[in-house]
């Protein structure tokens, strides 16, 4: 959160802020970010759920996530994508393999890179993100990358010890 709020304060942006906070962050929370969340611009809105989850990203400009660590996944980033809101996020672990650079979001190394690639994320297409989404990420997307892979099973005739493994953009490939 530190790093989201001092981008947002130095690009001179408002920043809305829906976390929660376990228990085990709860002594970093309060003794480093409570004290940051009482500048101005800074709201902390705390947990939200499912139904505030649409409007609160799609209302956003954009969404901040400089993460310090190997995140496995990042479902949020995809949520923001639902929504055609644009990502800058931090180059660590799934985030360069989720976001296409320039059409959904920018990825960088740093908080100065964030801070100079900040106006090129807010002026990505919104519809475009949106379609990439949906060409990536959606259950229709899922169910038809399911379908592709019980027929080859099917047309294999069997199924052995083989693994077929496909990432989103790529023709799937045997792993044995």
């Amino acid at each position: 959160m530190d790093k989201a709020i001092e981008i947002a304060h130095r690009a001179e942006l408002p920043l809305k802020i829906a976390a929660k906070v376990d228990k085990a962050d709860l002594a970093y929370y309060n003794s480093k970010i409570k004290r940051l969340l009482r500048g101005p611009g800074v709201e902390f809105i705390g947990e939200i759920g499912e139904r505030e989850k649409e409007a609160f990203l799609g209302g956003a400009r954009a969404l901040l996530f400089p993460i310090d660590w190997p995140e496995p996944f990042g479902l949020v980033m995809i949520e923001a994508m639902a929504n055609g809101t644009p990502v800058v996020a931090f180059k660590r672990g799934s985030v360069p393999e989720i976001l296409d650079r320039g059409v959904t979001g920018v990825v960088v190394d740093n908080l100065e890179d964030a801070l100079a690639m900040l106006p090129q994320a807010l002026a990505l297409d919104r519809q475009r993100i949106r379609r990439r989404f949906e060409e990536r990420f959606s259950v229709e997307r899922m169910a038809s990358d399911y379908v592709a892979l019980y027929d080859e099973v099917l047309r294999r005739g069997t199924v052995n010890a083989r693994v077929v493994t496909r990432t989103a953009d790529q023709p799937s490939r045997d792993a044995a």
